[in-house]
């Protein structure tokens, strides 16, 4: 079994997922914070999604039996062209993704407020420590929220973790 990187339990203690929660995880890695995803959820389900059709075979392979009881579905897509109905996620979180900060992410926040309930929130969740500096990483992201029309913007840090957190316009 994979340890879990501290980075991916802190974020996911700040995203909290609940039992019920239908959430796509953005970026998925190797499917660590998936299985984790998983496990709290019962009726809930998780969207995982990434650009990389290796990535999305990892997570496969480390969670199939969460695949197996419909807790979760993998997607080679990325964000800017994910179909799904309208209001039909909770909450979404990322880790370590790096296009919410080094670049205007406009049609990704698009598609998310459209994904997501009225009032779904955003976790976009980095390591600590990294090459740069956490208002470097943080602040471009809680502009692009704020500038997309998310509320209750928040920039969270702690030993293992940095995120900026907001809430879909609606």
């Amino acid at each position: 079994m994979t340890a879990v990187p501290d980075r991916v339990r802190w974020a996911l203690d700040v995203m909290a997922p609940g039992p019920a929660d239908r959430i796509p995880e953005i970026g998925d890695g190797p499917g660590v914070a998936a299985g984790l995803v998983c496990q709290r959820l019962t009726t809930g389900r998780l969207l995982v999604i990434d650009r990389s059709a290796r990535a999305i075979e990892r997570t496969r392979k480390r969670n199939a039996e969460h695949l197996d009881t419909g807790r979760l579905e993998v997607r080679t897509v990325a964000l800017a062209e994910l179909e799904v109905p309208a209001g039909s996620l909770d909450a979404a979180f990322s880790v370590d993704v790096n296009l919410f900060w080094t670049r205007t992410p406009t049609r990704e926040l698009a598609v998310l407020d459209s994904a997501l309930r009225p009032g779904g929130v955003v976790h976009v969740g980095f390591g600590a420590g990294g090459p740069q500096t956490a208002d470097r990483v943080t602040a471009p992201i809680a502009r692009a929220f704020a500038e997309h029309g998310f509320t209750d913007v928040r920039v969270r840090s702690g030993g293992s973790g940095i995120a900026v957190s907001g809430r879909t316009p609606g």
